[in-house]
């Protein structure tokens, strides 16, 4: 099977476990939304920004340094699966001993047995990181994405059962440890690789080396994303962050769907076609286009409906979520112009340039949380369209100067999916006018939805009618590659 076959197939069923698992994931997010309130899952956020940070330092890049590295040894192998199980053994005991200082902290005596038991994901991620980075090597997407779907089904009937029993939010707790319980079973079973007794410091050393970047940039991602958390936590309470972090779960469900494996499957492609530059553009400009048909349009659309997704789906209680939800939608369309930079940096080398984007990113980020957090959750999400709009000039300084992509063809990829998207904006603007008050939110949504799908269709293929084959062809690829 050739490359493109590989690739084709890999963003099909990486696909298909995307939208699996996030269906799974939203239905199950729903139905807990209306079982349970604002403080259940300001619990759960609290506890997971200590839990992630941990994490962070679980496996240190080696998996990533295992996908692009080009020789790869068994010692490499070994020596990464023994560095993550130490390093989760020791990570979750001090989850374990820190959780009582973190519920000070935040004045939450309920954090301490809810980090403790989510401790537990510490280990279990260290049995699964080596496993997983050789399937991802192999572009072997069929396997991870059968996984994830029968570990997030699982999680998903056990959180719905244990809610259903007034559990509250260890309703959570359960939906994360039987999703990493199962998946982890799941992955020991279908990956042949077995583990020996040996580490090399050599070959760890070869692999850190890389890995060192992505370390960095995974703890930039992490304080960029979760200092919102933590700040509104601090100062504005459980409750609050319940409004905020509904909304930020939607655009968490949004990237994880249309843009996480996508780029998954684009760091191995990158690096393979890492010294045919010409190709390699290509696939970059092609890549990002493609995505951009898809992400314009759905994050546009929730701006647009969010009131409507809000009362319809979640119901009334959670109507201090809708502008966030907005905010956080034109942001996420701002942040998926360049989702494609950082794995293409990697597959080209140059970890420590995606490692530099990522801290301007954080130091931004953060500037902005600690300026407006005293102004509401609203303030704190418009700040991030603020830290995105700063970072596009960065991003297409760097492609240039590091890939050489020229900045006019590259934004002249996205004209597309931005005109199709403001006609189909102004169309269900039109609709909603005329329609008033008189439909249910979930009607409303519906029929919007509809008007909006079809004003999409029908305005790309006006505006780019050689683009629409492309992609009816493409879907054509992936349907039959799957």
């Amino acid at each position: 099977m050739s490359l493109r076959q590989k690739a084709v197939q890999g963003i099909a069923w990486s696909f298909i476990q995307s939208y699996g698992n996030q269906v799974i994931s939203l239905l199950v997010f729903l139905l807990l939304a209306r079982l349970l309130g604002p403080e259940a899952f300001g619990l759960i956020a609290l506890a997971n920004i200590f839990i992630h940070f941990t994490q962070i330092f679980l496996d240190q890049g080696l998996s990533e340094a295992i996908v692009q590295r080009k020789d790869l040894e068994p010692e490499h192998l070994d020596s990464a699966f023994w560095t993550n199980i130490g390093g989760g053994a020791l990570l979750m005991s001090i989850a374990m001993l820190g959780a009582p200082v973190v519920a000070q902290v935040f004045e939450e005596p309920q954090l301490i047995p809810v980090i403790r038991a989510l401790s537990l994901t510490l280990l279990i991620g260290g049995l699964n990181g080596v496993q997983q980075a050789i399937l991802r090597r192999s572009l072997s997407f069929r396997i991870i994405a059968i996984r994830a779907l029968i570990a997030a089904l699982t999680g998903a009937v056990v959180a719905i059962v244990m809610a259903l029993q007034g559990m509250g939010v260890w309703s959570l707790v359960g939906l994360t440890l039987t999703d990493r319980v199962v998946g982890a079973i799941i992955l020991w079973r279908v990956n042949d690789w077995r583990p020996s007794f040996r580490f090399s410091l050599k070959h760890f050393q070869d692999l850190f080396s890389f890995g060192v970047n992505v370390l960095g940039i995974v703890i930039l991602v992490f304080i960029s994303r979760r200092v919102d958390d933590f700040l509104i936590g601090y100062f504005l309470g459980p409750a609050t962050l319940g409004y905020y972090s509904i909304a930020y779960r939607v655009l968490t469900i949004m990237t994880q769907t249309l843009c996480d494996q996508p780029q998954k499957v684009a760091m191995p492609t990158f690096s393979k076609l890492q010294e045919e530059l010409d190709k390699f553009q290509g696939v970059f400009y092609k890549t990002s286009q493609m995505l951009s048909l898809v992400t314009f349009p759905l994050f546009c659309g929730i701006v647009v409906l969010a009131p409507e997704i809000v009362r319809g789906v979640f119901g009334t209680q959670w109507e201090p979520s809708i502008p966030v939800l907005q905010c956080l939608m034109i942001a996420g369309c701002l942040q998926s112009l360049f989702y494609f930079c950082s794995p293409a940096l990697m597959a080209k080398g140059k970890p420590s340039w995606s490692l530099t984007l990522f801290f301007l990113n954080t130091v931004f980020s953060v500037i902005g949380f600690l300026s407006v957090v005293r102004w509401g959750i609203v303030a704190v999400s418009i700040s991030l369209i603020g830290v995105a709009l700063a970072m596009c000039p960065v991003y297409l300084w760097v492609l240039h100067r590091q890939l050489h992509i020229k900045v006019i063809p590259f934004l002249s990829k996205y004209v597309p999916a931005l005109s199709a998207s403001l006609a189909m904006v102004g169309m269900i603007v039109v609709a909603k006018y005329l329609f008033g008050d008189v439909l249910t939110p979930l009607a409303a949504l519906a029929i919007y939805g509809v008007i909006g799908a079809l004003t999409y269709i029908a305005a790309t293929f006006l505006v780019a009618p050689s683009l629409f084959r492309q992609v009816f062809g493409l879907a054509r690829s992936l349907v039959a590659s799957s």
